[in-house]
């Protein structure tokens, strides 16, 4: 595998001359895609599955086409041994990078996810428009798209939903505090609250480092060394404003809510987010999510608040990191033609509509009142999307007025290395986390640990370039 530079899909990613040739919609008419049948498997992860199953719905209707779907809180597991046998195996699967289980990371290493460059030239059924004019390029540009850094388009993006530090911004009015801006200005308010009995911060899991840690990265360091980072560049590693990141990280242990790493799991994590709630804890890395979970236990008349990773020094960029959910067609799928279709139709308004309407239904109070209770949606990084989001939620969506820069969480694919996992929930850059925060681990043993992987995997990748 070539470990190429980062490039930008441009005009290699509006060519047809891919695997998925001859994949346009204008090739498949409702009648032949009426004889197929879609299998679509995905993770029924914050968002739920009811805008799932209403586009699988619209889609089968415009279509023909019958669609076989599952969707499991542990959908890696339910899918593994498929992978592995190559039976029965999904023609569509929605699960980022990164999710528990590892399954999408696993398929981009073993090099089983297929190349879907041509779904930009595809027309969006039931529109007259294709998806390369319709959705946000930046959106189908860099690891997040593009694994491989090859020009290929592999993963599909959805679901724009920027990431920040959230904050009970009623306790903040209250106080008299303003949001600090950088790190010197945290660590101050840190001091002042901790007279109060109020910690600075908490996080959910280790695992939501991936977005703390690489926002932070790209404070410290700046956007030209995070691209040679996540390209496993071993001397970007070594430079001192990469380490400062791990070392502010150190020192927020001092300032983080004591039962933080024992709650940090999938059975209590929302222990830690409802202390942000309580006003135990100031600040907690989390997503756009984050109000709708919360929803049955948030006070009438609370208000959140959102904003950057701080910058490392006054003056400096803020930045967030927006989570991109992906789909993609494993590279041994039956269908992909008709795959394909369904990829395009996600980017359509209506299924844009349906996705934002019911991607964050709230079942319990919606059992409770017997109305549709709805909190902050799925948004499709389509043009206009964020003129649906409801005015309630317009706070988190706003981060990039306020000069907040953006960046993206997703490593470039790697060689693998027998015993050496750098990211993900368990990997050794973030799921040493709760070690360096209980005390197991220092902060240099973190940082050593984390070079000499990333060290190991740049030698597998220069291996197989030969």
């Amino acid at each position: 595998m070539k470990m190429k530079k980062m490039l930008s899909l441009g005009l290699s990613l509006l060519m047809c001359a891919t695997l998925m040739t001859g994949c346009s919609g204008n090739d498949n008419s409702a009648s032949e895609s009426g004889s197929k049948t879609l299998k679509i498997a995905g993770l029924d992860g914050g968002y739920g599955t009811k805008g799932w199953e209403e586009v699988i719905k619209k889609f089968e209707e415009k279509t023909g086409a019958k669609v076989e779907y599952t969707f499991d809180k542990k959908i890696s597991d339910v899918l593994r041994p498929k992978m592995t046998s190559g039976k029965d195996v999904p023609d569509v699967i929605y699960l980022t990078v990164g999710a528990v289980g590892g399954l999408t990371d696993t398929l981009i290493k073993e090099k089983q996810i297929a190349d879907i460059s041509a779904l930009l030239d595809e027309t969006i059924p039931g529109e007259d428009v294709k998806v390369k004019d319709k959705v946000l390029t930046s959106f189908f540009e860099g690891a997040t798209a593009d694994p491989y850094g090859d020009g290929t388009l592999r993963l599909a993006p959805l679901n724009n939903a920027p990431c920040g530090l959230f904050y009970n911004a009623g306790l903040f009015k209250e106080k008299g505090w303003e949001v600090p801006t950088d790190w010197d200005g945290m660590f101050e308010l840190g001091e002042k609250a901790k007279k109060e009995g109020i910690y600075l911060f908490t996080y959910p899991t280790a695992g939501y480092f991936d977005a703390f840690f690489t926002s932070l990265l790209n404070a410290t360091a700046g956007p030209e060394v995070y691209a040679k980072l996540i390209a496993y560049d071993t001397e970007a590693w070594k430079l001192p404003e990469v380490k400062e990141a791990f070392e502010i990280v150190g020192k927020l242990k001092d300032y983080t809510l004591p039962t933080t790493v024992a709650n940090a799991n999938g059975d209590n994590f929302t222990k830690n987010q409802q202390a942000v709630i309580d006003g135990d804890a100031l600040f907690i890395p989390n997503g756009t999510w984050l109000p709708g979970e919360m929803a049955a236990t948030t006070p009438e008349g609370f208000e959140w608040g959102m904003m950057g990773i701080p910058a490392a020094k006054a003056g400096g960029d803020s930045y967030s990191t927006n989570f991109v959910e992906q789909m993609y067609v494993p590279e041994k799928a039956e269908n992909k033609e008709l795959a394909l279709q369904f990829l395009a139709y996600c980017y359509s308004d209506e299924a844009a509509d349906l996705f934002y309407k019911y991607g964050a239904l709230n079942t319990e109070e919606t059992e409770k009142t017997g109305k549709d209770v709805y909190n902050a949606g799925y948004l499709i990084p389509i043009k206009g999307s964020e003129d649906k989001v409801a005015e309630a939620d317009r706070f988190m969506y706003t981060l990039s007025e306020k000069g907040v820069k953006t960046n993206s969480a997703t490593f470039m694919a790697a060689e693998a290395v027998e015993g050496v996992t750098l990211t993900g929930e368990t990997g050794i850059l973030f799921g040493s986390v709760n070690s360096v925060m209980n005390g197991d681990k220092t902060v240099d043993q973190w940082y050593n640990e984390s070079v000499d992987a990333v060290s190991k995997i740049a030698e597998a990748n220069a291996k197989a370039d030969k």
